[in-house]
């Protein structure tokens, strides 16, 4: 019996030294083994093609920094809210097109790096949330992360969290949101920020939870 294969979008462009390219192309075999058939884009004007969006199952951005017209904003969240998923990882998603507030809307949060620097950190995975798919399985683990200050909807299903010492400027330890996902519309966003380079992806639980949100993000 045959299936019909779905479509997934990668757009990816914005700031080189977080390697969009990179980082997508590690998860191009991985979608193709799960039945998607891969267009890449390296500009923003696809959000504005209504038709193409809705025949669309995934975008998978990863676009640091950079700028989003008010169309291609509108376009993109409007093909979220009728059921395309939308799914992304580190600055590519969640620090993109900072100026866009509606844009940080959709996604659920965006962070802003602390320049004390990058390290191994403890992720944590929520309790109850430990039959969710992209984290059921899973146990907790350590990885490379910027310190970052997160910003996010209280309305996210946060899934993991990182755990910061304290310092001279914040005394106290602090959990702040790594993974999450949230629903729109009909549509379903997972987000992550661990991806700063392709050796992000290295750590087995990172790659793992990375891939399962894509297909948990998918129509």
């Amino acid at each position: 019996m045959s299936y019909a294969r779905r479509r997934a979008l990668i757009v990816r462009g914005g700031l080189e030294g977080y390697c969009p390219v990179q980082t997508t192309d590690l998860f191009l075999p991985f979608l193709d083994r799960h039945g998607f058939d891969v267009v890449i884009e390296d500009c923003l004007e696809v959000y504005e093609d209504e038709k193409f969006l809705a025949e669309t199952d995934l975008v998978v951005q990863c676009w640091p920094g950079g700028e989003i017209t008010p169309r291609e904003s509108a376009g993109l969240r409007a093909a979220v809210r009728g059921g395309m998923g939308l799914a992304g990882w580190g600055a590519g998603l969640v620090d993109a097109f900072p100026e866009d507030f509606d844009y940080q809307l959709l996604v659920g949060g965006r962070f802003q790096l602390d320049p004390s620097g990058s390290g191994r950190r403890r992720v944590r995975l929520a309790a109850e949330y430990n039959d969710h798919p992209v984290i059921n399985g899973l146990s907790d683990f350590e990885a490379r992360s910027e310190r970052y200050w997160p910003l996010s909807d209280p309305l996210i299903d946060v899934l993991a969290t990182v755990t910061f010492d304290g310092d001279e400027n914040r005394p106290s330890v602090s959990s702040v949101p790594a993974v999450w996902t949230r629903t729109w519309g009909r549509g379903r966003v997972f987000a992550s920020v661990f991806g700063h380079g392709p050796g992000d992806f290295d750590t087995p639980q990172v790659r793992a939870l990375t891939e399962r949100g894509l297909l948990w993000a998918s129509r």
